[in-house]
């Protein structure tokens, strides 16, 4: 039998491999110890493992091309991985498959103060870019929590957001170009430090695909100038419902903050005791608005959110006197999940997006999900764009609770479907919400996306089992129709 034609591969099939990419690559960037490989069993999604046959560490986006050529030659799957901080299990190691390591490629390599972008490698950390632009006055806007340990290329696999995303966007609205290899070796460029690129929106599809499509080695991000002052507030409510309904009113009321956190009081607590933050124990949710741009402009905006937040029965408002303090008011909330941990033996982070308006009563709801299965959940997330971040707290060792966790995670996937929302909102589909795409496609729509993803990868060697819940062979789809023609790389700029 040839390599890749059975599920799991021999000794003699594993060493085959190694060897041959160790004639591509350095000797010590192929991993093929058992030991050495556990590393690579899973990512930040922790309740499933799985080792792959081995792992490579390529340096250069030519040895990713030789690695993923020799790959697509032999059918071997691959399952490309940054800093392995995903959550949703994207990058999960294959038995029968190679982990492409990227952490070598971690070099800034442009920055272009003119046309406000830099051309950073996947490995860079998201908050290594900033740090690059930091002393010129320009910053690098999408900031997730763990911005300080996930790259760029992972923010790109996943559409990452953060903190700042409801003013300045995700991932996506934050990239101008992309380096890709294909599966087949093959390396092309879509974008560049322009605004906007003419024909498919290629940028669109691939920011957001979790590896299925192709391995990215280069990106151009778009950096801004710092805001010329930045203030934040904290505002307390007596009620999680309360503080809900303030969110919706701050949006309704046409103001969009830099950034607008929740957190209910079991993860105001934690997060207190965590870092002192200076946040107020006795509130049921604290909600921290942040606004940038002219100091007129600030003032302005939050004289009419204090006056939305009165409205809204809240009992406390604090604004920031300078930037250190802002800073602390930030540095509880990018610690909560940390926090979080000291209030548990486990926890299982949720993601998923709410329609604004429908805050409080999912809110309400998943409170009285977590009374009828016995396990707490802590909230913490994205407010202004209803991106939710449950943490269901359990403890592995107790027989039944991890179950228990994922079924009450499903609940609540099922509950942000349930009221007009979608799966995820920066997480992933992975392998972890995987068998719950049918909640929001129907066969037709899922059959469509595999079409795209035959157009990029068509034997489905490029991280296969995750996002979709049955593959199909792209022969069985048929051609890949995008208006009038078939989608083809014959047209893209080549090296």
């Amino acid at each position: 039998m040839g390599i890749g034609t059975v599920e799991g591969f021999a000794t003699a099939d594993r060493a085959q491999v190694a060897a041959a990419l160790r004639s591509m690559l350095a000797q010590d960037a192929v991993i093929d110890d058992p030991i050495a490989l556990a590393p690579y069993e899973a990512d930040a999604f922790t309740t499933r493992r799985q080792a792959p046959m081995l792992a490579a560490l390529p340096a250069s986006t030519a040895e990713v091309s030789a690695v993923l050529k020799y790959c697509h030659e032999h059918a071997i799957k691959v399952v490309p991985r940054g800093a392995g901080t995903s959550l949703s299990g994207g990058s999960h190691g294959l038995a029968d498959g190679i982990t492409l390591g990227l952490a070598k490629l971690n070099r800034v390599l442009k920055i272009d103060y003119e046309n406000r972008c830099a051309v950073v490698q996947p490995g860079v950390t998201n908050l290594g870019i900033s740090n690059a632009v930091d002393g010129a006055g320009f910053y690098y806007a999408p900031d997730p929590s763990s911005q300080l340990a996930c790259t760029i290329g992972g923010n790109v696999a996943e559409n990452s957001g953060g903190v700042h995303c409801l003013k300045y966007g995700l991932t996506t609205n934050n990239i101008l170009g992309l380096e890709l290899v294909l599966m087949t070796g093959e390396v092309v460029r879509i974008g560049g430090p322009h605004l906007d690129s003419g024909g498919y929106d290629l940028l669109g599809v691939l920011v957001g695909s979790e590896g299925l499509l192709g391995v990215v080695t280069e990106v151009t991000v778009r950096i801004l100038p710092k805001p010329p002052h930045v203030r934040a507030m904290l505002i307390g409510f007596p009620t999680i419902e309360d503080a809900g309904d303030c969110v919706a009113s701050i949006i309704g009321a046409g103001i969009i903050p830099a950034g607008m956190e929740m957190m209910d009081q079991a993860a105001v607590r934690a997060a207190e005791n965590f870092v002192k933050a200076g946040y107020p124990l006795d509130v049921a949710a604290l909600l921290i608005v942040e606004l940038d741009g002219p100091i007129a402009d600030i003032d302005q905006c939050f004289a009419t959110i204090r006056a939305i937040a009165e409205s809204a029965h809240a009992v406390s408002c604090l604004e920031s006197r300078d930037d250190n303090e802002r800073m602390k008011f930030w540095a509880g909330r990018k610690a909560a999940f940390p926090a979080v941990a000291s209030l548990a033996p486990d926890y299982y982070c949720m993601d998923g997006t709410i329609p604004r308006h429908r805050l409080a009563d999912v809110l309400r709801r998943i409170e009285e999900m977590s009374a009828r299965c016995g396990l707490a959940v802590v909230n913490v997330f994205h407010a202004g764009d209803g991106n939710l971040h449950p943490l269901i707290l359990f403890d592995a060792n107790k027989t039944g609770e991890l179950a228990k966790a994922e079924k009450f995670g499903e609940d609540i996937l099922r509950l942000c479907v349930d009221v007009g929302g979608v799966l995820t909102g920066e997480h992933g589909v992975g392998v972890e919400k995987r068998d719950l795409m049918p909640l929001m496609f129907n066969q037709v729509d899922l059959d469509q996306q595999m079409r795209l993803k035959c157009a990029f990868d068509a034997q489905h060697l490029l991280n296969p089992d995750k996002v979709f819940p049955n593959l199909k062979r792209c022969a069985e789809l048929g051609r890949v129709h995008i208006h009038h023609g078939k989608m083809r790389f014959a047209d893209l700029p080549r090296f």
